[in-house]
């Protein structure tokens, strides 16, 4: 009987993933399988929990909550040199990635990928000691996920986020920031920047269509200075995807991107807070399992 450690963010999303333990439990339990659910609440308790892998001889770890939880989880494997598949079960209030592996929060679809067993290997991106899965950002919206109220990101979900960014864009300015990818310089005034592992950010469906997460590369994604009419034109082209031909976005794909800026900023990394610019990417290649279709 394969065994798998369950990984949960009690308050992800709309914070109800808890109510649905039992299901999810006989869920596995019909498809001959073990699952031992620990319940976290923050960074060390992920590592200490996925730690426990070792020592009960699981099959995978399952991780459910947002890209924050699965950041987490992803984080304490590759630091404790895991090698296990990963399943995600999304619950959170944002899931990237798991829209990417075209994953939804059906429970019973998840577990049948889950438990089929079929894995594919991914990259991941190193930002100087850390690790992301999806997306290392700056500038404009990097702070959202941040500020944006939990109750009010637990009742609209990704909405809040929107509604929250909105508000900040008449303050907002360009930040003067230098870019060099696999060699290329870029010096520019710009509203924000995106590493991206694949091509789903924010809400934004194939914000790079042809981004890929097992291609070897990253895609670099920049949005440079414009007027404020023009900049919520560009939003309104990511929500429909057709935002590439603008002149006001570069994209390249390298492998190894430094970033930096004249002024003290803060990154985000799959929606975490992480390190303060200057920042040193590269990709990791074939880094990481996890369970698909």
């Amino acid at each position: 009987m394969r065994k798998f450690i369950l990984v949960y963010n009690p308050v992800s999303g709309d914070a109800s993933f808890k109510f649905k333990l039992d299901h999810v439990i006989e869920c596995f339990q019909k498809k001959g399988c073990i699952i031992i659910p620990l319940r976290v609440s923050n960074e060390q308790e992920t590592k200490s929990f996925v730690m426990l892998s070792r020592e009960i001889a699981v099959d995978g770890i399952i991780a459910s909550g947002g890209d924050g939880t699965i950041h987490e989880v992803i984080n304490s494997m590759l630091e404790g040199e895991i090698d296990l598949p990963l399943g995600i079960i999304p619950s959170g209030t944002s899931n990237d990635f798991a829209a990417y592996l075209q994953l939804d929060k059906n429970i019973e679809t998840c577990v049948e990928v889950i438990t089929a067993g079929k894995s594919k290997t991914f990259d991941v991106g190193k930002v100087n000691n850390k690790y992301f899965f999806n997306v290392a950002s700056a500038g404009l919206l990097t702070s959202v996920a941040h500020s944006a109220d939990s109750m009010l990101k637990n009742t609209l979900g990704k909405i809040a986020y929107y509604l929250k960014g909105l508000g900040e864009l008449p303050n907002f300015r360009a930040l003067k920031m230098r870019f060099v990818a696999d060699g290329q310089v870029i010096e520019e005034d710009v509203f924000l920047f995106l590493v991206m592992n694949s091509g789903n950010v924010g809400g934004f469906p194939n914000l790079v269509p042809d981004a890929k997460i097992d291609d070897g590369k990253l895609d670099l994604f920049i949005v440079n200075k414009c007027n404020l009419p023009e900049l919520m034109g560009l939003f309104i082209s990511f929500l429909k995807g057709i935002h590439c031909n603008s002149k006001y976005v570069t994209c390249i794909q390298a492998e190894h991107i430094y970033i930096e800026c004249t002024e003290e900023v803060d990154s985000d990394l799959d929606g975490e807070l992480g390190p303060k610019l200057p920042l040193d990417i590269r990709v990791a290649p074939g880094k990481i399992k996890v369970f698909s279709m």
